[in-house]
């Protein structure tokens, strides 16, 4: 039996059962967006001028979606500049099409696109770090350093903000990934950074916040919006995965149970101060490249085998 959307009576495209309804295409759509306007609304501030967002490109479905979003919400204000960058970690047979995929929807929008990569900044490529420590965790070595990429070329641009693909599903492993590490700081130091700035990092927005991975994925292809649907090698490896098998399937029993640990997270992070010893406004800085970083050396540097004398 096919489901009416609960708006207008059309045939639904979406079941949305952490709420109850069902959604037409049309009325689908409206969701979305509404949820994101929201979350934009409270994320930026436009009250200072001229302002710019970077939106940080993987060509990934969650990444294309926010670049599209953000375009088609905030980009016809005449105070506001949109920019759109890809961190190339150097992943032979995924990265390739990736940017290609970022290549071409910045094209299609009309967004002035650039390239970062692990090679030209850092000297090595993430393959070349995975193959000389086979030991350690690709994440753990790529995620500092795309962290490091992404601050240096907003930086150097003069964005105010950069947009991340991080959807609901994604923020909600987050948080419950710092309550069990019992690492409280972390958690109050996560996007979006509307209350804490660090020094050397530019604040970070989460237009999908709200929006489920699902339907970030459906939004995509009802609106045509082409994204790469290649998957990286290393996915298998990350620590993340644990964490999302059981909020899937925590989700599935308790529809909604997401939204809450979103909400949770934020409750704990409002209050908190804006500044002091939780949460701290400004962090350490690695006293080697002068990254932020949460000790005196940075884990790009640890995981390079600088030292100070060879970075000099």
């Amino acid at each position: 039996m096919n489901l009416e959307c609960t708006n207008c009576g059309k045939e639904a495209v979406y079941e949305a059962k952490y709420n109850g309804t069902a959604l037409c295409r049309a009325h689908f759509t409206e969701s979305v967006e509404h949820r994101v306007k929201q979350e934009l609304r409270a994320q930026i501030d436009l009250s200072n001028g001229k302002t710019d967002i970077a939106v940080a490109v993987s060509g990934g479905k969650d990444s294309s979606v926010t670049l599209h979003l953000v375009k088609k919400i905030l980009g016809n204000r005449r105070d506001l500049n949109i920019w759109a960058f890809t961190v190339d970690e150097g992943i032979e047979g995924y990265r390739n099409s990736g940017l290609a995929s970022a290549a071409e929807l910045c094209r299609n929008l009309g967004i002035p696109h650039r390239i970062i990569s692990n090679r030209d900044i850092f000297g090595v490529t993430l393959d070349e770090m995975v193959k000389n420590r086979p030991e350690t965790i690709p994440c753990s070595m790529c995620g500092p350093m795309r962290r490091q990429l992404m601050d240096r070329i907003t930086r150097v641009n003069g964005a105010d903000y950069v947009a991340l693909g991080i959807n609901l599903d994604d923020y909600a492993q987050s948080i419950m990934m710092n309550v069990a590490r019992g690492d409280v700081d972390r958690m109050l130091r996560m996007a979006p950074h509307t209350r804490r700035k660090v020094e050397g990092m530019t604040p970070r927005i989460l237009p999908l916040r709200r929006v489920y991975e699902k339907e970030v994925l459906l939004y995509a292809i009802l609106n045509g919006v082409k994204f790469d649907s290649s998957w990286c090698p290393y996915y298998e490896r990350a620590q993340r995965n644990t964490f999302r098998e059981i909020l899937t399937k925590l989700e599935e029993r308790t529809p909604g149970v997401e939204f809450a640990i979103a909400n949770f997270g934020e409750q704990v992070r409002n209050l908190a101060p804006a500044s002091g010893t939780i949460g701290v406004e400004q962090p350490n800085h690695c006293k080697i490249c002068g990254a932020v970083s949460s000790g005196e050396i940075c884990s790009v540097c640890l995981g390079l085998n600088r030292n100070v004398e060879a970075d000099r």
